[in-house]
């Protein structure tokens, strides 16, 4: 809005200054960490009064008895305000990358409220089915995929060469394409295109093929990421922790992207209108950070999978329209860890006991609750379990295994950028 205004005020004095994302992405920023630390705190007395609070954490499972119940929850409502006002006000509408990433804000963010309210208002702790939530996000999936592979703006340039001439920097591009390319790290011209995988199928098919795998591609890194920001969320300060450092990596990454001395100079494809994503992601970065104001330990409200759904399908999405989606693995690790560590425990358990002994990988999972959880009470619940990996007897509390996971993804967030560097 306020973008297409001052774009037809030229003439005003400032009003260039719209025209830099630079400028509109600290704006967007800090915009919504204002939004967020505001509308956060009208948003948690609201909660308290209607008495929407959190009522299934078990605070004996926790050996220093900090006590959850009864904080807010659904908190995730002031993410997604403070995300969205910024880039309403600030960010070119119609860019398609722009409306994707608002598209996938509200989907996943209405599918995690639809849970959360399952949970608050009528008591069930299993909240929304699986199935639908599933169903959400293979929707979500499919309307990205589809719209990058037919809409006419979404296109890219495989190779851009930068040189300067007479002070006057000089760029050459590819043609503009729709394109299955991706990034990999590692390898030294980064790039890998999904079509060759299907070489044998011809020249012409290879290409629908390619597409074909790119869709669900996206499905799967969609329901992938969200699910693993959602596991991510158990501790106060975690996942928005997390979020913001990892937001922060794709603010760089789609920079790159979109410009074409940076895509030049670390050799990766140049995709235009996607520095329209540095906006969005500095907003969400900023939301994220004010949303700590209430949610760092002892936190005053949560934010339920309204928050961390919508966070993770973010952090997919924004991977995959930069086509840097081949790095999430990096830089979400620890989402990848807490991921596999559910997995991992829940199938080993279930194979175990049928056999007769039942034993567990860890001591609990996700990942972060084993780090608080002693032998003696996993022993209290199921006395025949056994334990792979007990791991230290010292147990912490949840504002250390806070910071070091926070420590963790900084160090993994880095590593991601500098691959680009790494051949």
């Amino acid at each position: 809005m306020l973008y297409e205004l001052f774009n037809s005020l030229t003439a005003m004095p400032g009003a260039r200054l719209m025209t830099y994302i630079s400028f509109r992405a600290i704006v967007a920023n800090i915009l919504a960490l204002i939004v967020s630390i505001w509308f956060g705190k009208w948003w948690i007395a609201y909660l308290k009064r209607r008495h929407i609070s959190e009522t299934q954490r078990d605070e004996k499972s926790d050996p220093f008895n900090v006590n959850k119940k009864g904080v807010a929850t659904m908190g995730g409502l002031v993410i997604i305000v403070a995300i969205i006002i910024p880039c309403l006000l600030l960010g070119k509408l119609n860019n398609v990358y722009m409306l994707l990433m608002l598209i996938t804000t509200l989907l996943l963010g209405s599918l995690g409220f639809a849970d959360d309210y399952i949970k608050t208002f009528r008591r069930n702790k299993d909240g929304l089915n699986g199935w639908v939530k599933i169903a959400g996000q293979v929707l979500l999936g499919l309307i990205i995929g589809l719209t990058l592979r037919y809409s006419p703006a979404a296109v890219m340039n495989e190779t851009v060469n930068t040189r300067v001439e007479n002070n006057i920097t000089v760029v050459e591009k590819s043609p503009e394409v729709k394109s299955t390319r991706t990034t990999i790290p590692f390898i030294k011209y980064h790039n890998c295109n999904y079509a060759n995988m299907f070489s044998f199928l011809g020249e012409d098919n290879k290409y629908r093929a390619g597409w074909i795998f790119f869709v669900l591609l996206t499905i799967l890194v969609v329901a992938a990421v969200s699910n693993g920001a959602n596991l991510n969320d158990g501790m106060d300060g975690m996942c928005a922790g997390n979020s913001a450092i990892i937001g922060v990596a794709l603010i760089v990454l789609a920079y790159i992207s979109g410009n074409t001395i940076w895509a030049d100079y670390f050799d990766v494809m140049y995709i235009p209108g996607s520095e329209e994503l540095v906006v969005y992601l500095a907003a969400f970065v900023g939301a994220l950070i004010g949303f700590l104001w209430w949610n760092g330990f002892p936190a005053q409200v949560f934010m339920g999978d309204t928050g961390s759904l919508t966070i993770g399908g973010i952090i997919g999405v924004s991977a995959i329209i930069i086509h840097k989606e081949l790095l999430l693995p990096i830089l979400c690790g620890v989402f990848l860890m807490e991921s596999l560590s559910v997995i991992a425990q829940t199938q080993v358990y279930k194979f175990s006991k049928r056999k007769g002994h039942p034993m567990r990988v860890i001591k609990r999972a996700p990942l972060h609750d084993h780090f608080r959880t002693s032998v003696e009470q996993v022993i209290a619940r199921d006395p025949q379990c056994r334990i792979w990996c007990k791991g230290s007897n010292e147990l912490h509390h949840e504002t250390k295994i806070v910071l070091r996971f926070c420590i963790v993804t900084l160090i993994l967030a880095a590593f991601t950028i500098l691959t680009l560097k790494i051949r």
